[in-house]
């Protein structure tokens, strides 16, 4: 119930005016978004590879609705790499794109020529894209452009979402040689006729994915801060007898930081997702929504204003 009512207040712009104006916001944010800037992003890639940790950044922007602003969206991804690539912070940072952000709901073409040049000048910087996964109505469009970009780029990360119900068909069609798939839970709201709807039967249908991918040619990348499906990642390692560079953990920035530094110390590649960028209030609402026990933290700062 409480995940629900907070993704409704995630597209409810009286509430994102009064999160954005509370006087401790800022401070809230800062835990989970790194600054709004690329210089800012730099800063702190800087911090987390120079502590062991991969990264993967994402430009925060997915309400594009003008081919201004998608081309603006890749403009910055490609400040930002070329950024990445002086500081000498790839391959250990890479970059994750959200296709809407690059005009994938009003022009499908243009999302794919934009993501075409985001993955050219990963390249050129000596690094990779993962393609974000978004609502379930976007997720043949998103696989459908992966695979043109995989004729060329092909090291592009994929996303699949556990709650989807065809989640299992798509991990066995990208579990190949050289596909690099992260698994996460899911962090939208879905009906049931798509979307498992129980904590329980989506912590199933992850661990039935992370089988296949487990057992599969790929490079899994598995995405949850859920300490018992972590622990089950580690024996599922063990069982398929992967070696700790034949697959990840991803944790997000912010967000359960003693545990990412516990695997790591353990020798596992823990990659960082770290957003940057102004429009933060969506993601963050997500994260909120994933994980409940944030909201008593972000309380108390919107209680501070007035």
């Amino acid at each position: 119930m409480l995940r629900s009512v907070i993704l409704a207040a995630s597209r409810s712009s009286r509430i994102e005016r009064l999160v954005e104006t509370a006087p401790l916001t800022r401070d809230v944010v800062r835990r989970f978004v790194a600054g709004s800037t690329v210089d800012d992003a730099l800063l702190v890639t800087s911090e987390l590879v120079t502590n062991g940790l991969a990264v993967s950044l994402d430009y925060l922007g997915e309400d594009t609705e003008t081919p201004e602003q998608a081309a603006a969206t890749r403009d910055e991804y490609l400040r930002l790499l070329s950024a990445l690539r002086a500081g000498e912070l790839t391959p250990a940072a890479e970059v994750s794109v959200k296709l809407s952000a690059l005009g994938q709901r009003f022009d499908e073409k243009l999302a794919y020529e934009h993501a075409r040049a985001i993955c050219t000048a990963a390249t050129e910087a000596g690094t990779t894209v993962t393609l974000d996964a978004e609502d379930h109505t976007t997720t043949d469009s998103t696989l459908d452009i992966l695979t043109k970009l995989r004729a060329d780029f092909p090291t592009t990360g994929a996303v699949l979402q556990a709650y989807l119900r065809r989640t299992e068909a798509d991990c066995r069609e990208l579990a190949t040689a050289g596909s690099r798939v992260r698994l996460c839970k899911g962090a939208y709201k879905e009906p049931e006729s798509v979307a498992f709807q129980s904590n329980l039967d989506v912590d199933k249908s992850f661990v039935r994915c992370l089988n296949i991918l487990m057992s599969g040619d790929g490079y899994p990348m598995m995405a949850t801060h859920d300490p018992r499906l972590i622990a089950i990642g580690e024996d599922r390692a063990r069982w398929f007898d992967r070696s700790p560079d034949e697959f990840e953990f991803q944790l997000l920035y912010g967000v359960r930081p003693e545990e990412q530094a516990r695997l790591a110390a353990e020798g596992y590649t823990v990659r960082v997702y770290t957003p940057f960028g102004d429009q933060w209030y969506a993601y963050l609402m997500r994260r909120l929504a994933e994980r409940p026990a944030n909201v008593a933290f972000f309380a108390r700062a919107l209680r501070s204003k007035g």
